[in-house]
């Protein structure tokens, strides 16, 4: 076996090519926010995390621009060394205060905050124990670190608790799960998972990837339980709610401090950009004094659940803006993403390996910005590609 065969084998991909059925890597012409453009084909856009619709938001976009202009295009260096702007410091404190912490830190992606965190954190001796629907960032978080890891099924607490039970005595543990799951749209039980970390002992990071600019007034998943001071991490990122990219973490001064010092996607990786990060503090500006956009997407979000349930959908336990459209069948799955594509409606569809075969959906997501007008010709036109295709009577 040569190492390249692999990549000669891999055919999956160009087979829904040729038939027509590929929905990934698709070029947008034009995107502006609500509405995206394929050549000259014109979709509403319900694959998007734009959660609040701040990626045009003239306030968001000027800031942007204007970091641009006052500090050029990149930081060309990582925060360690040469990479660290006042913009990142002022950045950082606004989080902490938003999300209700001592301290923040700020990295490129968010996906470097996963791994970078949990790597950091999780040594020699110790566990990080997850959900399993938990993100592929923390998986690979995980596994980059040299502690063990132990995963409990999804939000079942009593199978959290038989984890934490059989770990070694006098061992360090820290748990880790999504706030908002990223495929079904549901909340992490986060009342019965604090209480289970302080019987045992164990440290609490929540991702909030979703939840930031969603939950809680926008402050997340603790916020919205009122458990601010109980769970001792909150990552999140700028590449949905915050119409940017990057992503943090905050927590207690010195665990942030101990972070910034190990975290190995933050040392050898380059800053964010001046433009990403000026536009990440517009869009926290922004949440901060039009909350009604918080509001609006959770309406949008129970109206469109509402809609999908009647028209007879199975949404799965969504509780958010996130609702799947969970069909079972990857190739059916596929048939209706083309069959929406075509009706003028942009879907994200996951097969397995992301899901388990038996739920191959269509992801949709909603923001704030869309209009009735557009929400109404969503639902008729999954009420006509549904009953075409045998999904619905």
């Amino acid at each position: 076996m040569h190492v390249f065969d692999k990549c000669r084998q891999f055919t999956e991909a160009k087979e829904a090519q040729a038939a027509g059925l590929y929905p990934y890597f698709i070029p947008l012409t034009d995107s502006e926010g609500t509405e995206a453009t394929v050549g000259d084909h014109r979709l509403i856009m319900i694959g998007s995390n734009n959660y609040l619709g701040l990626t045009m938001h003239p306030k968001v976009r000027e800031a942007a621009i204007e970091a641009t202009r006052h500090y050029g295009t990149s930081c060309t260096g990582s925060r360690f060394l040469n990479g660290t702007l006042e913009l990142h410091l002022e950045l950082e404190r606004r989080l902490a205060e938003f999300v209700g912490t001592e301290a923040a830190l700020v990295f490129s992606t968010g996906y470097q905050t996963n791994v970078g965190t949990i790597s950091a954190l999780v040594g020699r001796g110790d566990f990080v124990v997850t959900d399993k629907d938990d993100h592929a960032s923390i998986v690979d978080g995980c596994r980059l670190a040299f502690g063990e890891m132990r995963r409990f099924r999804h939000n079942d607490m009593a199978h959290l608790e038989r984890v934490l039970a059989g770990l070694p005595e006098g061992m360090c543990a820290l748990v880790v799960v999504d706030g908002v799951f990223s495929m079904g749209g549901d909340i992490a039980p986060l009342p019965e998972i604090v209480a289970l970390c302080q019987k045992y002992g164990a440290g609490l990071m929540v991702d909030d990837a979703h939840a930031v600019g969603v939950l809680g007034g926008g402050r997340g998943t603790a916020a919205h339980f009122g458990l601010t001071e109980q769970v001792d991490l909150t990552m999140g990122t700028f590449s949905k709610s915050f119409a940017s990219l990057g992503g943090f973490i905050a927590g207690g001064a010195d665990v942030i401090h101990y972070i910034q010092h190990h975290a190995r996607s933050l040392i050898f990786s380059a800053s964010m950009p001046p433009a990403n990060v000026a536009a990440a503090l517009a869009a926290l500006e922004v949440m901060q004094e039009e909350p009604e956009r918080i509001a609006r997407v959770n309406q949008i979000g129970e109206r469109m659940r509402a809609g999908f349930r009647e028209l007879g959908f199975n949404v799965g336990a969504s509780e958010t803006p996130i609702i799947p459209i969970i069909i079972g069948d990857g190739t059916r799955a596929f048939l209706a993403w083309k069959a929406l594509y075509e009706a003028g409606v942009y879907t994200n569809p996951v097969i397995s390996p992301a899901v388990p075969p038996e739920l191959a959906l269509l992801r949709t997501s909603y923001m704030a910005t869309h209009t009735d007008e557009q929400l109404d010709r969503v639902l008729e036109a999954f009420a006509q590609v549904g009953r075409s295709l045998g999904l619905i009577e």
